[in-house]
């Protein structure tokens, strides 16, 4: 019976070349001369031997993994997001590995163990906000370089994302024009974003003049931001007191589905002109938005160039810059502008 193939030794005695010759090869298959190169591929044909990455990756000094970690790896945003930065990243010789938290603390934390565990080159992190964990990243940033998106670590990290300030005063100022001023509907305290985008609505509000109305919503985590949206509008809208005004503007478009749910279930008639007796409005462009009933008026995030942008800083970091990402500093922040959608629903 032959030997079974099962280590780099093994492999290494079954192609007749040294161990450190053909580990050369895995790290850089370009880093050895043709020949040897075509005699390792012709074995690794024939004996169907696969390395296994993250052993050959904790050998070096420094490995080609790139860790992505993301709060949920079902939302929309973060799918297309963790797609964009997964063939950048590929693209670039890096392998890479992503990790969902599912919203929750101690996932995260596992997340982050589990990058330092594998001596990953780098990572691109969308951070759950955690005042605990702000402390581990910060610390774990000076030795490991990281880029933060969809909402940022502190004011100094590396970060890049929306402009909340300048898509909130553009949705803000289209619905004071069209209609009645929006109330506002927030998203759940599950990162940042929850603080950043209801002061952006009040600065916005405020810069046109308007009083704004914050409806108020209880102080909850949960990533279920349709049911959120739903069960918050039903309450408010279904209440004694009513609505303070006959626009929504919800924090996201998930919210916004649950809105238009409860709206539909209220027999308030969602839409813009004399016989519709509510708008609502989102944020974020959820690629559904456009075929929800009625399609969401909301301002669109370009998740492409975000996730490109932060790979090419990643790499600027890491000291891989090559002439078409020269202009991208190591470390700053990006906030790119948002593009209003107009639809049925506003």
């Amino acid at each position: 019976m032959p030997k079974p193939i099962k280590t780099m030794e093994d492999f290494s005695e079954f192609v007749g070349l040294s161990r450190p010759t053909v580990s050369k090869y895995f790290n850089d298959p370009s880093s050895v001369r043709k020949k040897t190169r075509e005699t390792i591929e012709v074995a690794l044909k024939k004996s169907g031997f696969r390395p296994n990455l993250f052993a050959v990756n904790l050998n070096r000094r420094r490995t080609n993994i790139v860790g992505i970690i993301i709060p949920s790896s079902i939302d929309p945003f973060y799918m297309a997001l963790t797609r964009r930065i997964e063939a950048l990243a590929t693209e670039a010789g890096f392998f890479p590995l992503v990790l969902s938290t599912d919203g929750q603390s101690d996932l995260e934390d596992r997340a982050i163990r589990t990058l330092k565990s594998l001596n990953v080159a780098g990572a691109i992190i969308a951070p759950l906000g955690v005042e605990s964990h702000q402390r581990t990243l910060a610390e774990y940033g000076r030795s490991v370089p990281l880029v933060y998106v969809d909402s940022p670590l502190d004011d100094t990290s590396a970060f890049v994302g929306t402009d909340n300030e300048q898509s909130f005063r553009l949705i803000v100022d289209y619905l004071c024009r069209s209609g009645e001023p929006p109330s506002y509907l927030g998203m759940p305290d599950v990162n940042t974003n929850a603080r950043t985008r209801e002061n952006a609505y009040l600065d916005a509000m405020a810069q046109f003049g308007m009083t704004p109305h914050v409806l108020p919503v209880p102080k909850v985590r949960t990533w279920d931001f349709e049911r959120f949206g739903f069960e918050e509008t039903m309450r408010l809208a279904g209440g004694p007191n009513g609505l303070p005004t006959k626009t929504i503007l919800c924090a996201n478009d998930r919210i916004a589905f649950g809105a238009i749910a409860a709206a539909y279930k209220l027999g308030l008639k969602v839409g813009h002109g004399s016989n519709a007796n509510i708008r609502i409005a989102g944020h974020d462009d959820h690629p559904l938005s456009r075929y929800a009933c009625p399609p969401i008026t909301t301002v669109a995030q370009n998740v492409s160039e975000i996730g490109e942008r932060a790979v090419n800083m990643l790499l600027a970091m890491l000291g891989e810059a090559d002439s078409e990402r020269e202009n991208f500093s190591p470390t700053g922040r990006f906030l790119l502008s948002g593009d209003l959608m107009l639809r049925e629903s506003a």
